[in-house]
């Protein structure tokens, strides 16, 4: 695969989970792990798929919500740093990427666009499984759902993300409504996966173009830059 040097951006920002890799998995053993430790009843995988974007926080609450009592607000700091602890150590492999991700990325990453990764997972975990799935150099800046006091959709940790890799034209690639609101909020034009985590009809949520594989997204480029400003 290659990428012609006169790519149409100079930065592509990308969602994580549901666009590169496959993490509903991982999360789920980490995340029963926890609940279990808790007397609570593991969930399944399809139903994580349902509760991932919204940072661990959040992940939290809908597990506890559908295996019982609310989780208790006052307990939520001791019972994320239980599960993102068990979630660092869970080893990653490179099987969790969508087809074509690591080819299509590293074709990019040799046309001279720049590379970055915004997602609501935490910062130290985003940048382990990168490493571990062989991804870690490719991305000249990350931005986790705790990097800043704002997540998506705020726009705050895309503009982060596209300050570190110096500014010029971008766009956002990921596969739900808070990639599409944070795209929206910086100003910049957004395509999605169908494939991903997007909680409903992806085509309905307003991106600016939609494909179906990874491998697309070179081809596409030239389409999302007539939206771009």
């Amino acid at each position: 695969m290659s990428v012609t040097s006169g790519a149409p951006f100079a930065a592509l920002v990308f969602d994580f989970d549901g666009t590169l890799i496959d993490s509903a998995p991982d999360i789920a053993l980490a995340l029963n792990d926890t609940l279990a430790a808790r007397g609570r009843a593991p969930v399944t995988v399809e139903q994580v798929r349902g509760m991932v974007g919204d940072g661990s926080a959040n992940l939290l609450r809908q597990a506890f919500r559908e295996t019982g009592a609310p989780l208790d607000e006052t307990a939520l700091p001791d019972v994320l740093a239980d599960y993102t602890d068990r979630y660092f150590d869970l080893p990653a492999d490179p099987s969790c990427l969508y087809p074509g991700v690591a080819e299509t990325l590293k074709a990019l990453a040799s046309a001279g666009i720049g590379l970055g990764l915004c997602t609501n997972k935490p910062e130290r975990i985003a940048r382990n499984v990168l490493d571990m799935i062989g991804l870690g150099g490719l991305f000249g800046a990350v931005a986790g759902g705790d990097t800043l006091p704002v997540r998506k959709p705020d726009a705050g940790p895309v503009r982060h993300v596209l300050q570190a890799l110096g500014g010029g034209r971008a766009a956002m690639i990921g596969d739900g409504a808070n990639d599409v609101l944070s795209a929206r909020a910086a100003g910049i034009p957004v395509a999605l996966v169908s494939y991903g985590y997007p909680r409903g009809d992806v085509h309905a949520l307003g991106a600016d173009l939609v494909i179906d594989r990874f491998a697309d997204l070179p081809a596409a480029l030239e389409r999302l830059s007539a939206l771009a400003p």
